[in-house]
């Protein structure tokens, strides 16, 4: 069996080096240790993440592939790496270059893929804080932590942060949209349309990769823009992907819904504290996210690179 772990990088040596170094750690008890093979695909023309690669290569344990996608974009730089992977693939895995895999993170993956004959495996993201000094807000608010699933739940959409794909589904859809290199958005699109065609996703707890968070994203103004775009990209691939007047009706009602309930919530806040104002906000910012990517409304979040 063999297992192509995808790795898209964008002038983040330090955070490349970071992930390279735990993937050299990862280990199997649950399952019998597959074949694996690390593809880096560097989406910086200048090469910054090669040295990297070429520094760690000697004692790698996998096979580890280094590319370059010329071509400025997350979409270019995930196709690349689609395209890039052995024909006798079994299963694609993806994670960030701001991350770092728990030991077993590979293991768990492939374990619930076979114990629920998943299509597609995700599984939680943790934060990791960068600054030891975060504001009190942000982890009384819990805006970072994933929301918790019993392991075997099944999802409606996965994300490129911890996935695992059975090579079969990429017969079916095999490509990252382009249109949404610079705004992101393109695993939110790539994974609704595996759902669309009937793959299954499954919810892996234990599954678990730590994601390095820079102070830059430790803002309110981060929290909120992130909220919004998140909302409004997944309402803009619904609006696509199911055009049916119910589906935008739907989809419009609940965006009033969280304009609605956030404002409700700023008087409470008063008393509650900082954190509960800020989640008021964010209900806002979603409502109003939802609404704008019904309408088309575009958010170039990768104009920006947050940590090294």
């Amino acid at each position: 069996m063999l297992v192509t772990i995808c790795i898209a990088s964008y002038k983040r040596p330090e955070g490349l080096k970071r992930l390279l170094l735990g993937l050299k750690e990862l280990a199997f008890k649950k399952r019998n240790a597959p074949n694996i093979e690390v593809i880096v695909v560097d989406n910086d023309i200048t090469g910054s993440a090669h040295e990297v690669c070429t520094n760690i290569e000697a004692d790698f344990p996998w096979s580890l592939k280094y590319c370059v996608e010329q071509r400025r974009g997350i979409s270019y730089a995930r196709n690349r790496a689609v395209v890039s992977r052995s024909e006798n693939t079994n299963f694609l895995a993806f994670i960030d270059d701001d991350e770092v895999p728990d030991k077993f993170w590979l293991d768990e993956l492939l374990f619930v893929q076979q114990t629920y004959n998943a299509d597609i495996v995700t599984g939680p993201v943790i934060p990791h804080f960068m600054k030891s000094d975060v504001p009190q807000w942000v982890t009384k608010g819990k805006f970072f932590e994933p929301r918790p699933y019993p392991t075997g739940h099944e999802l409606e959409v996965a994300a490129t942060n911890n996935v695992l794909i059975c090579s079969h589904a990429l017969k079916q859809i095999d490509k990252f949209d382009e249109r949404f290199a610079l705004t992101g958005g393109e695993d939110s699109h790539f994974f609704m349309r595996l759902r669309k065609a009937g793959n299954k996703f499954i919810w892996a707890q234990e599954a678990l990769v730590h994601e390095w968070i820079p102070e830059t994203r430790t803002t309110i103004q981060w929290v909120l823009q992130r909220g919004y775009f998140g909302w409004s990209i997944h309402s803009c691939c619904e609006r696509e992907l199911y055009p049916s007047i119910s589906v935008i009706s739907i989809r419009v009602l609940k965006g009033l819904a969280l304009i609605a309930k956030g404002f409700c919530m700023i008087f409470p806040s008063v008393v509650l504290g900082q954190h509960a104002l800020i989640t008021a906000l964010l209900n806002v910012y979603r409502g109003i996210g939802t609404i704008a990517g019904l309408i088309g409304v575009r958010y170039q979040a990768y104009k920006t690179t947050h940590g090294v």
